[in-house]
């Protein structure tokens, strides 16, 4: 049977609100759910065009082309192994036949199987053709399974019309049309049967309203229902209405990256958006902005603007409306009285946090619990300034301004502003910080503590900020770490992986910034050195190494975005301090092109291997004990090189020490082709195993070459 025609097909869920910060997701994945069984079962033409919808109280998909019924498919099922299948007389056994039935097929006579052999055994199949599913039966098995897998943040089961019933579902659902052209297909779902009726907007829409066909479906509910049925559709439209109200205002929306989270948000709290002007009394300007613009955001959905000249704050805002009246006047005036109060508070909070200086609020960390194992806010405030003053020892920084950004560091967790936006800890502790007279870099300090990575070259004027940071990370990592709560496959909670790769961005900053050193800042010894700062008892023995080990397979997973696998592995190989991996990695991806590369890294590769077999320690090399040309050749490249290469590694020059080493191909390739290593004389073996030990000493000194061999 051929195929029958194709009409369009639509399928809406009419719902009680959604979540706004799954909707979109929602209604991607309930259209591919649709999309993936319907195509499964032969249903949707070819080039059939797909859409997805999302509104606060709906979920729909639209599909340009699906068949009525599918095409009749041959098939062929494998059932099990023709000695269990069939008895002594060739005839099916009970076991089979139970298959059989549980697959339809229970029709079929022995001689309608084939016998086939896997090479071990012989099975039984059937085949034969099976009849294309029909739309009424396929719809309904891929809505129920695109229903069952959507990524629902949180179920709730509810009670259906016959007061004995219950489903679960992400909200109740009131409605379900299923239409393939003008035709209601007839599937239910959620204790609902399809039909054709639907609702438009809460407030705008007299009264629900039937639906055409399935083409139809997006012009009625937007004409007649008064929603804009295409999430992004919908998200395009308010960003427009936002970004030419802002315009006219000479105003800007800000880059922040929250601007394109709160939009998202939006969308998904209203159907029809129209967007208004409000304002707020200019006074409130003068609490700080990140306050202002958290509050309208998170609380009130609204969208700050600023001015575009200084990019600061000003007292008006944007309103995205569920409504579109002729006159907004109790709308806009509405919203203002709601967030003034908002604004209030955040005033008083700050004028009443001010009252204490920064200083002042350190003692009462001694009644906040950091953990139960490691102590209170303030024992941690006092070991990251242990760290702190450690780590400014180290990089010849004032030490002074390093301890005293980590004793203000988490003074602000007990302020009352923090308490009621807890996004602005650090912020708030630098307003404070700054308010009490604070050194400038004391106070960028304790505003950036919390960034996720250090992205610019650490200056003077940064490197308070860069040692706080540091300390931060290295105390976080050994601590949590140490009490056994190692992050797993799953489950970070305490985002030691962040703070490795934090960790890790200070070193790479400070040494962009000519801010360390050589060997200034030791990974180990910081590490150890942390571990010291904590009482007695309280760490486990292996924490540092395996902390260690955990920073470099962050880094190494890191770097394997940007570069071959083997040359990271051939640096990381050598653990080298954390501000030269990039640079030496650079060094190595370059040797690695070199003609000489494959050569001398299969040569590494072999003199390793040959170490390893040697029993004891190596003799010193006795150059009267060379006796072969190739060998002699090789240790004269050797004591020519080295000098050179290692006066270019020491001044971080790794791509020229390289390239040094390169000129050593001809030596080594001549050394392996003529010379015997395990000679039968123990002498001669062992002066040439410390000939080679020479040479893989000189070679690996940026990377473990060896790691480069294919």
């Amino acid at each position: 049977m051929s195929a029958s025609t194709t009409q369009p097909l639509l399928i809406e869920l009419f719902t009680e609100e959604l979540p706004p910060k799954a909707l979109q997701q929602l209604g991607q994945a309930f259209s591919e759910g649709l999309q993936k069984v319907l195509g499964e079962q032969a249903l949707l033409a070819p080039n059939c065009e797909v859409r997805a919808y999302a509104t606060p109280r709906r979920l729909a998909a639209w599909f340009s082309a699906a068949y009525s019924q599918a095409e009749d498919q041959p098939y062929t099922e494998k059932l099990m192994p023709a000695h269990i299948g069939l008895d002594a007389n060739g005839e099916i056994a009970p076991a089979l036949a139970k298959r059989l039935a549980s697959k339809g097929l229970g029709h079929l006579k022995a001689s309608d199987l084939l016998r086939e052999s896997d090479g071990k055994q012989d099975y039984l199949y059937a085949s034969g053709i099976a009849t294309g599913a029909a739309l009424k039966d396929g719809l309904q098995e891929a809505l129920e399974w695109s229903i069952t897998h959507l990524p629902i943040p949180k179920v709730m089961r509810y009670q259906l019309a016959d007061g004995v019933s219950s489903v679960r579902f992400v909200r109740p659902a009131h409605g379900l049309i299923a239409l393939w052209g003008s035709e209601i297909v007839p599937i239910s779902a959620l204790g609902l049967q399809a039909g054709r009726q639907t609702h438009g907007h809460r407030f705008m829409c007299d009264a629900p309203f039937d639906i055409r066909d399935a083409d139809s479906w997006a012009t009625q509910v937007q004409e007649q229902g008064w929603v804009v049925p295409s999430f992004e559709v919908r998200r395009e439209q308010i960003r427009t209405d936002l970004e030419a109200e802002a315009k006219r205002l000479n105003a800007t929306l800000g880059d922040d990256p929250e601007v394109e989270a709160l939009l998202n948000e939006v969308t998904a709290l209203v159907e029809y958006p129209t967007v208004y002007v409000g304002q707020f009394d200019e006074q409130f300007l003068q609490v700080p902005s990140e306050c202002l613009i958290l509050t309208m955001r998170l609380n009130q959905k609204y969208f700050p603007l600023f001015d575009p000249a200084t990019q600061k704050l000003t007292n008006r805002f944007l309103i995205v409306s569920n409504m579109k009246v002729d006159d907004p006047k109790n709308i806009i005036e509405g919203n203002e009285r709601v967030v003034r109060p908002r604004l209030a508070d955040a005033q008083f909070f700050f004028e009443t946090d001010r009252k204490q200086t920064l200083a002042e609020r350190v003692t009462t960390l001694a009644g906040s619990v950091y953990h139960n194992k490691l102590g209170s806010q303030l024992d941690r405030i006092e070991r990251l300034q242990s760290v702190a003053g450690y780590i400014a020892q180290q990089l010849g920084a004032n030490e002074e301004h390093a301890r005293r950004a980590a004793l203000l560091a988490k003074a602000d967790l007990n302020s009352n502003m923090v308490g009621e936006f807890p996004e602005l800890q650090g912020v708030m502790g630098a307003y404070y910080a700054q308010g009490d007279g604070e050194p400038e870099d004391i106070v960028l300090a304790i505003r950036e503590q919390y960034r996720h990575r250090l992205d610019q070259a650490v200056t003077a004027a940064s490197l308070t900020q860069a040692i706080l940071f540091l300390a931060e990370r290295a105390e976080v990592l050994v601590g949590i770490w140490g009490i056994g709560l190692a992050p797993t496959g799953e489950r970070d909670p305490y985002a030691l992986r962040r703070a490795a790769l934090g960790l890790i961005s200070a070193y790479e900053q400070l040494q962009a910034g000519a801010q360390l050193k050589a060997n200034s800042l030791n990974l180990d010894t910081l590490l150890n050195t942390t571990a010291s700062f904590f009482k007695d008892g309280v760490l486990a023995e292996d924490t540092v190494p395996a902390v260690q080990a955990f920073i470099y397979e962050r880094y190494r997973n890191q770097l394997s975005n940007d570069y071959e696998r083997s040359v990271v592995d051939a640096v990381l190989a050598l653990r080298p301090p954390l501000e030269q991996v990039h640079s030496r990695i650079q060094a190595c991806a370059s040797f690695a092109q070199r003609p000489e590369a494959e050569s001398l890294a299969a040569a590494n590769k072999r003199v390793s291997n040959l170490l390893k077999k040697a029993e004891g320690e190596l003799a010193p090399l006795d150059t009267a004990l060379l006796v072969e040309p190739a060998e002699r050749e090789l240790a004269a490249k050797i004591e020519a090189l080295q000098p050179v290469a290692q006066a270019q590694f020491e001044a971080g020059e790794f791509d020229a020490s390289l390239a040094t080493l390169a000129q050593a191909r001809g030596a080594v390739d001549n050394f392996f082709q003529d010379v015997m290593v395990m000679a039968e004389d123990p002498a001669i073996r062992a002066n040439r195993l410390a000939l080679l030990a020479k040479l893989h000493a000189l070679m690996n000194q940026v990377a473990d070459l060896s790691r480069l061999a294919n």
